[in-house]
């Protein structure tokens, strides 16, 4: 069944914690690999490797691409990696890197027109989706939720709800002010909301749904 509840603050704040234990573990071996500890390289990639695919995935209109995109986000990152003082947790400047290879690609494409399966898209974004997300049944494909929403509410919730990114750093890496992300994210929230009301008033058909 399909639910528009909202997680209790309880659940909110013991996510917010666990959160928070795994942010400052990532940027600890992000430290640690700086001086080129292999041990530390491969805890600081394989602690946010998943975050940056979902990441990217939303970002990303090419699913045949999201791979690479990762993949060119960690380069990058391990390139420039002497250059981490921790100001900022290892994920956000992480996910600030992705971002700007994102958009780096969308720069070298555009002039090579681009097609894309949908089928594809919907299972690369799936694949890069967390389980288990509260307020968000089963049965409703939270890809077709997340993509009649406009490009920037979407950035914004997916950082802040989905990646758990403090609305602060996901302000600085987006570079817009702190209200702004605030209010794309409850807009985002308010049509995700009717948009799953409205699916329990009309549910798919269990062919379509499949």
């Amino acid at each position: 069944m399909i639910t528009t509840a909202l997680p209790s603050a309880a659940h909110d704040r013991d996510k917010r914690d666990s959160r928070d234990a795994m942010d400052a573990s990532a940027t600890a071996w992000a430290l640690a690999a700086r001086g080129g500890d292999a041990e530390a390289v491969e805890h600081f990639v394989r602690a946010l490797q998943r975050d940056v695919q979902r990441y990217v995935a939303h970002l990303c209109a090419d699913p045949q691409a999201v791979d690479d995109l990762a993949q060119d986000t960690f380069l990058r990152a391990l390139a420039s990696l002497h250059r981490f003082e921790g100001r900022s947790s290892a994920r956000a400047w992480l996910l600030s890197i992705a971002r700007r290879a994102v958009i780096d690609s969308y720069r070298s494409a555009a002039a090579r027109p681009r097609l894309h399966d949908l089928t594809d898209w919907q299972l690369a974004v799936e694949r890069a989706q967390p389980c288990g997300l509260p307020g968000f049944d089963d049965g409703v494909a939270l890809a077709d939720l997340l993509a009649a929403l406009p490009g920037e509410r979407r950035e914004a919730f997916v950082l802040t709800q989905l990646l758990g990114l403090p609305y602060e750093e996901a302000a600085a890496l987006t570079g817009c002010p702190v209200g702004t992300v605030r209010s794309r994210v409850s807009r985002a929230r308010a049509t995700l909301v009717a948009l799953l009301a409205a699916a329990e008033e009309h549910p798919r058909p269990a062919a379509l749904a499949a």
